[in-house]
């Protein structure tokens, strides 16, 4: 399977450790296989008048879950909803696994779980909006040596700031 990274560089050669903390599914290496959601991620980095890269790989996804510790969300639901919860709080349950995947935070389910994290709405509340919100799709590879396994660089390709300019 093809997946995607948007980035202000190249990235040839992933390591989990640069990843930020507190993210969704806790400090890793991001990737989606929607190409479109990856050139929509870059297009902050463009507003900021900064160069803006689509890093492409090859992901071997097969038997995941006998190769590594694989979690994966298919839905936005109570437990994606904790645990992302968790992980934006500092706890470190990501760390159980080698890769996440799921649902990606967009804008309108970020103000969803950021009105259930600041208590201004219940957890039923929550879970009632997210439940018509299409997932898109974020795959967090949480161990280096998994990456390594899984996960080979195959090109990139530069996004620039005027609409569908890819090169």
């Amino acid at each position: 399977m093809k997946v995607y990274h948007g980035s202000t560089v190249i990235v040839e050669s992933p390591l989990v450790s640069i990843g930020r903390d507190n993210l969704d599914f806790g400090k890793g290496f991001y990737t989606t296989d929607l190409k479109e959601q990856a050139e929509a991620w870059i297009k902050r980095f463009l507003a900021l008048g900064k160069r803006a890269f689509i890093s492409v790989y090859s992901f071997d996804n097969t038997d995941l879950d006998k190769k590594c510790r694989y979690r994966k969300f298919s839905e936005y639901n109570e437990e994606w909803l904790d645990f992302v919860l968790s992980n934006r709080a500092g706890g470190k349950e990501f760390l159980n696994y080698d890769i996440i995947e799921g649902g990606i935070a967009n804008d309108k389910v970020f103000n969803t779980v950021e009105l259930y994290f600041s208590n201004l709405i219940s957890k039923k509340t929550a879970l009632k909006r997210l439940r018509y919100e299409k997932p898109n799709n974020q795959i967090c590879f949480v161990t280096q040596n998994i990456l390594n396994e899984v996960l080979h660089f195959e090109t990139f390709y530069e996004v620039f700031g005027a609409k569908n300019d890819c090169r």
